[in-house]
Order: structure tokens, then C-alpha cells, then sequence
């Protein structure tokens, strides 16, 4: 249940959704009315409000400008038949956020200021969450430090907010994927396991080279000995191999998915066989040469299920069985749909509902 709370709300004097073109909307480039906002005053967190969406303003001299004090998490909402909006897990992602937050030395945001603010945020903006089938409302949770102050140490302020915008689909078309053997995405005892800026800012230069060499992701393996396979890009990376699901165990250095966590929990409910452990780049090479790998894909908020069409190995590219061969990852991208846009029993409790 989410939390209701009174917070004073500014709205916009006049809403920008009549200028959204609905039928083609672009990922990330567009934006709702309003934003939730919680200030840290170095004790605790007060001054809830909802506002306009707006630009920020800045001291040069903002500490999350230069020490990287930034956090953030992905989410969606969707909108059922009756028009309600209805929010995929998002207690997962307030207690994802908090783990962040203190692994990157930044206070804890109460569930009640996290879900409570989302919901008020979402009821407002309701209109906003399209209706076409694909497209979804997304929601960006993040945190940054704010003390002006130039000096290695941990900011004694922050400013946590919420804004969303409305988005269709993150890929459009099964993704060519590259093994990064040269390049880690993260290494023990380091960040990879949080939602922070950081991570994402190491991982452009090796993910732009892939690109150039005609791939739209990596396949990070682990930084020692790059024998392991990690994340697929953003996304955490599955496969099935002689009719079991197979993926890494979420770790120091791997994120733990939110929609990973809901595959692998559908997949036993339907009986099938699932194996969360290390899985070397060398069994799957072996899995696809003896045509045991019958599936792969990334799992992640945006995407939901990202097909894996090919996979590049020390310059040899392999190509994967067909999309509509794959049993396993369609009918889960499609279970997966039916729950968040309310079209069949919710036997988890994930969903959550915004009247």
C-alpha cells in the first residue's frame, strides 16, 4: 500500500501534455508537469513539495558537480482498462535506492517520503501515463549532494526528487551485443552494485567503441580475469541453456534487477528449472556452437526483455536462434505486460495502484 500524504503541491499555470505527440514518443526526451522535491538539512528531511517542472539552479562550487555524490533509480507506472495507474514494484526500488545511498556515504529516504511523494506525484500527473500498448509512464527517483563547498568529503545536504515522462519503447529491434574484455564496468569492493552516476559515466567510452564496430551493447565481464560474464550493458544479462534460465548472481559489481528478480520469480512459478551462479564467456561460446543456447536477453525497467540477437566473442560473432523461437522470453515478456498494465491476476502483490 502507498502511503498518502499531505504535501503542498505548485501547479504548473499551464500544462504542456497538449503538445505531446502520443502515437510517437521518443525515450527520454520528454517530460511531465511536475516534480516531487525533499530537501537534508544535514539532521533530517523536510520541505516536501511538489512544483513545476523546471531547470535547477546551481553554485559552480556544488559539491555533486565535482565528488560525484549522485544516485538515482528507474521505474515505471502504466495505465489499466478502468484508467488507473498502476506502479510496478516501486517498495523494491526505495529499498534499492537506500542501499545506494549508503554505499555513496548519503542519508537513508525514508519509504514514506519515497513511496508517499510517488504517489502524490503520479495521481497528479496521471494524464500523462499513455495508454498505448508498449509505452508506459517512467519515473527517475534520484538524490545529489548540495553543500557548496569545495573539499573531499561527504556533502552535509542533499536534494532527493522525482520527475517523470511518458516513453515507448528503449529498443526497437533485438540488440547485437559485444564480450568487453578489455574494459570493466565494475570490480569487488567497488560501486557496481549501486544506482550511481559514476557507473554509467565509465561505461560510454567502451560501450561508444562497441558502437562504432557495428554493436549496440556490451556484455561486461568480471575485471579480473574477464572470464565471467556480468551485466549486459544497463541490463542484467540471461540466458537459457538446455531449458534452464541462467544468470549471475547479483554481487558487489552487479546490480540487483528489479525485473531480473521478477523473470527468475515467474520462471519457478511455471516450473521451470533456473540457475543463478558465475557463467563463464567459454560455456557460452560451447552452449552456442552445440546449439544448446536457445535464448538471450537483457533484463531491466526500461526494456523490460531486450533479445539478444548476436553475441561477439574475440572477433567472431554469433548469431542467435530466431525471436519467435524463443518460448521463454516471450511468454515472460508478455506475462510480465499483463501484470503491469492490470490484465491478469497479480499473485505477487507488485503492483500497486495509484485511484
Amino acid at each position: 500500500m502507498i502511503p498518502t500524504m499531505e504535501i503542498p503541491v505548485t501547479r504548473a499555470s499551464r500544462s504542456k501534455i497538449d503538445q505531446v505527440d502520443f502515437q510517437n514518443i521518443q525515450f527520454g526526451k520528454v517530460y511531465s508537469d511536475h516534480m516531487f522535491i525533499a530537501d537534508y538539512d544535514g539532521k533530517q528531511w523536510g520541505d516536501l513539495r511538489i512544483e513545476p517542472f523546471a531547470d535547477l539552479t546551481m553554485s559552480p562550487a556544488t559539491s555533486v558537480l565535482h565528488y560525484g555524490q549522485s544516485i538515482f533509480e528507474g521505474l515505471k507506472a502504466y495505465k489499466n482498462e478502468a484508467g488507473e495507474a498502476l506502479i510496478f514494484r516501486p517498495d523494491r526500488n526505495a529499498a534499492r535506492f537506500n542501499k545506494s545511498a549508503v554505499r555513496m556515504c548519503m542519508p537513508e529516504i525514508p519509504e514514506e517520503i519515497f513511496l508517499g511523494g510517488l504517489r502524490e506525484l503520479i495521481e497528479l500527473d496521471k494524464d500523462w501515463i499513455p495508454d498505448r500498448e508498449g509505452t508506459s509512464l517512467y519515473v527517475r527517483p534520484f538524490m545529489i549532494a548540495t553543500d557548496e563547498y569545495i573539499g573531499v568529503r561527504p556533502s552535509q545536504t542533499y536534494r532527493f526528487m522525482i520527475f517523470t515522462g511518458p516513453v515507448g519503447a528503449y529498443y526497437s529491434k533485438p540488440v547485437r551485443v559485444k564480450v568487453e574484455k578489455q574494459f570493466a564496468r565494475a570490480s569487488e569492493g567497488g560501486t557496481g552494485f549501486a544506482k550511481t552516476a559514476g557507473n554509467y559515466a565509465g561505461s560510454l567510452y567502451p560501450a561508444q567503441l562497441a558502437a562504432q564496430d557495428g554493436y549496440d551493447q556490451l556484455i561486461w565481464t568480471d575485471a579480473n580475469e574477464h572470464k565471467y560474464i556480468e551485466e549486459a550493458g544497463t541490463m542484467n544479462l540471461m540466458l537459457v541453456i538446455d531449458d534452464t534460465l541462467l544468470t549471475p548472481p547479483t554481487s558487489g559489481t552487479i546490480l540487483d534487477g528489479i525485473t531480473r528478480d521478477s523473470i527468475i520469480a515467474l520462471a519457478q512459478d511455471w516450473g521451470m528449472k533456473t540457475d543463478v551462479r558465475k557463467i563463464s564467456v567459454k560455456e557460452i561460446v560451447q552452449a552456442i556452437e552445440q546449439n544448446r543456447l536457445t535464448e538471450a536477453f537483457g533484463a531491466g525497467t526500461a526494456a523490460t526483455v531486450a533479445h539478444i540477437q548476436a553475441i561477439a566473442n574475440d572477433g567472431i560473432d554469433y548469431e542467435l536462434p530466431p525471436i519467435e523461437n524463443r518460448e521463454f522470453s516471450n511468454k515472460v515478456l508478455k506475462a510480465l505486460d499483463d501484470i503491469k498494465y492490470g490484465r491478469t491476476e497479480d499473485s505477487h502483490g507488485w503492483v500497486m495502484r495509484v485511484d
